[in-house]
């Protein structure tokens, strides 16, 4: 079931309105929950597949993020077509120079209804995070470690309930 454009946009321009305030410091990537479903799934580049709302909020919103205290993710645009959802971003890392290194990345969302998604699908390419990552001299913060994802990765981008 497709729902109508004006209620998927209004539900990505919250979503994005949430991602611009974690950008200015108001607020945690856990923020981030109450725009998905309990069920939801989400893809990670790093991370691999987190299923469900708790585990999104134990890795992808929580300890995938510890650590990256500065860095934001502008929303360039986005496009709409039925409930698929694609977010173009840049992934901005401070520079000890005082310069920003910026990747660029997309995230492909389904929309489920009630002003929630249930699927999150995020790219970039991580070998220009790691340049970035070097470019930059970026450290966490005094007492932060470099997130580190799990040894074993769930690649499966699969969509629940697609054949």
């Amino acid at each position: 079931m497709s729902h109508s454009r004006e209620e998927v946009e209004a539900a990505v321009l919250a979503y994005i309105a949430t991602r611009d305030r974690i950008d200015a410091g108001e607020g945690t990537w856990a923020d981030l929950a109450v725009h998905f479903t309990d069920d939801a799934v989400f893809i990670d580049p790093a991370w691999g597949r987190c299923e469900g709302l708790e585990e999104m909020r134990r890795t992808v919103f929580g300890a995938a993020m510890d650590g990256l205290e500065g860095w934001t993710f502008p929303t360039d645009f986005f496009v709409i077509d039925g409930d698929t959802v694609v977010v173009k971003w840049r992934q901005v890392i401070p520079g000890t120079d005082g310069r920003s290194h910026e990747q660029s990345g997309i995230s492909t969302l389904l929309y489920a209804g009630d002003g929630r998604f249930r699927y999150e699908e995020d790219l970039l390419n991580m070998a220009h995070v790691m340049e970035g990552i070097v470019a930059s001299g970026y450290q966490p913060p005094e007492g932060k470690a470099w997130p580190v994802p799990p040894a074993e990765i769930d690649r499966d981008f699969s969509v629940p309930g697609s054949a």
